[in-house]
């Protein structure tokens, strides 16, 4: 007998919770030379990590979209990064069409330490968008750069949520880990930050964290995998915190930059054995009262 298609087991999943499908807050969709661009730092990836890392999902836009689809997944991101100056506000005008024709995308933008910054990023607000995405190991920055005391203001001030990827993880950068972050939030009380990867590998600081700040969530993206437990195993005495967080925790792919089928994100879940209640709220509940979902 054949095994079900990864397109199978994920629908399979959300239906025996009860679910109308499921909220994917870290997704990624970009200009396709800069996806290529992505794809290709995987590709090389492996040296670094002693971990080859094959592309999943490697296929067209309108393809990608068509399975995200038949997944169920309700609403995704499109998560857009910038490495250098001037780039920021050319991907926040290419994601803003993208959720134009693309209606179950949350518009999502982002931005880069730059004297732009604090112009391009109320007007990508303005023109709705609804998550942002801070990459600090591929930015290359300090999120406490004098150049975004004006961004984090904006956002703080709007109650916009941002995924921030601040964890070392797959390679440390120089503004990774806990402190740049933690700095952050003593100068920006009340941000509505999402910790990407759960701040892999460095779980139980970035839980801290969150205990701390109460406006602080956590995304679930790749923690918890086969291919996370491998080298950083989330500490199972640190199990319990995650159900006392439990509607502070996002459900979160990487789709379609992952390693492994998308199912497989899902079971990872299921198996910390924290119940039904817990895993409805971390992949559809929490994400769709964040973005007032119908």
């Amino acid at each position: 007998m054949s095994r079900p298609t990864d397109v199978q087991q994920v629908t399979a999943f959300w239906r025996e919770l009860g679910l109308p499908g499921l909220v994917d807050v870290h997704t990624h969709f970009m200009p396709e030379p800069v996806m290529t661009r992505v794809w290709e730092y995987f590709d090389a990836v492996g040296p670094l990590t002693g971990q080859s890392w094959p592309i999943t999902y490697r296929m067209g836009e309108e393809q990608r979209l068509d399975r995200i689809r038949a997944f169920g997944v309700r609403a995704f991101t499109a998560m857009v990064y910038p490495h250098k100056p001037a780039m920021a506000d050319r991907l926040n005008s290419w994601a803003a069409d993208f959720a134009a024709r693309t209606a179950d995308c949350l518009h999502t933008a982002t931005f880069y330490p730059e004297p732009e910054a604090p112009s391009y990023v109320p007007r990508a607000i303005a023109a709705g968008a609804q998550i942002f995405k801070a990459h600090l190991q591929v930015g290359g920055y300090d999120p406490n750069d004098p150049l975004l005391d004006d961004v984090w203001g904006t956002l703080r001030d709007n109650g916009t949520p941002i995924v921030i990827h601040c964890g070392h993880s797959p390679v440390a950068g120089a503004h990774t880990g806990p402190r740049p972050v933690t700095r952050l939030l003593e100068r920006f009380p009340g941000l509505r930050l999402v910790i990407a990867h759960m701040g892999h590998p460095d779980y139980p600081a970035f839980l801290d964290l969150a205990d701390r700040h109460p406006d602080v969530r956590l995304d679930t993206t790749m923690a918890f995998t086969d291919f996370a437990e491998r080298d950083a195993p989330f500490p199972y005495e640190e199990r319990h915190r995650l159900r006392d967080l439990g509607d502070r925790i996002l459900f979160g792919s990487d789709y379609p930059n992952i390693p492994y089928a998308y199912d497989h994100a899902l079971h990872a879940l299921a198996r910390l054995d924290l119940g039904d209640d817990w895993l409805r709220a971390v992949c559809h509940d929490n994400a769709a009262k964040m973005f007032v979902l119908p």
